[in-house]
């Protein structure tokens, strides 16, 4: 994908519900039109961390850089909002691919849902009660029985987020590897979690379902009831994020390491 010779002549806008969203996106549409996205060059989103995950699911199969300039209150994921010069930042950014996950859970009622997920994949504990589950990797049980509130996957993109608030590790975003990260172990208690290869299959069963349901969730799809779920990457879809030089998303997973 020969990101340098585009020109990005036409530019779609996307935005939030936020007020400061929606002032921008009038300002920015004034000055360089809104194109439809499938026709566009790449894709501007106008809001936080939250929007820009929503843009990356709605247009996920199209392949169309995606470009987000900070108008929310969480801003990872995007870059400093300002209205000139966008298209000469749109050639001189620096563009990351990334995949998702794809999850695959079946419920109670032996029916088969499917999710996509660019952070994480995330089972949960329903009731009071903790969960137990067995995991496995590439068809080999690893851990038997893991009592928790629950357990995610995470991207290394996404390994800065939940991934991380649950003393999960960060993954620099070339790295070929998947967190698996236990949500608050009880047994067994010192296991914290393990760096696996993004090219494997990561089974996790519920044991006991009834006395203790689990949910399963790909980003912000819950399936509730879960018996098995199993997660792996989908290399088969290209992501494409833009950043501007010198803040790309391998330099600020970088440098959230050295944050104290």
């Amino acid at each position: 994908m020969a990101e340098s010779a585009r020109k990005f002549e036409r530019i779609a806008f996307v935005a939030s519900d936020v007020a400061e969203a929606r002032a921008a996106l009038e300002r920015l549409v004034h000055l360089y039109g809104n194109a439809a996205p499938q026709e566009a060059d790449a894709i501007v989103a106008l809001g936080g961390d939250g929007l820009m995950l929503q843009t990356l699911h709605r247009f996920m199969r199209d392949r169309i850089p995606i470009y987000g300039m900070n108008r929310g209150s969480v801003g990872f994921l995007m870059n400093e909002f300002s209205e000139g010069d966008l298209i000469g930042r749109l050639q001189r950014a620096v563009i990351t691919k990334i995949h998702p996950l794809t999850m695959t859970a079946v419920d109670a009622a032996g029916e088969s849902h499917q999710g996509l997920a660019i952070n994480e994949v995330a089972l949960f504990r329903q009731t009071h009660q903790a969960a137990k589950l067995s995991v496995s990797v590439n068809g080999q049980v690893r851990l038997d029985e893991l009592v928790c509130d629950g357990v995610l996957v995470a991207t290394p993109a996404g390994s800065t987020a939940y991934n991380l608030s649950a003393y999960g590790p960060i993954i620099p975003i070339n790295a070929q590897l998947l967190a698996l990260t236990p949500i608050s172990a009880f047994r067994p208690r010192r296991w914290r979690g393990a760096l696996i290869a993004n090219t494997a299959r990561i089974g996790i069963a519920i044991r006991e379902p009834e006395k203790r349901p689990v949910s399963a969730v790909a980003d912000n799809v819950e399936f509730r009831s879960v018996v098995q779920v199993e997660v792996s990457q989908a290399s088969d879809i290209d992501l494409f994020m833009m950043f501007d030089p010198g803040h790309d998303l391998d330099e600020r997973i970088l440098s959230e390491q050295f944050r104290y």
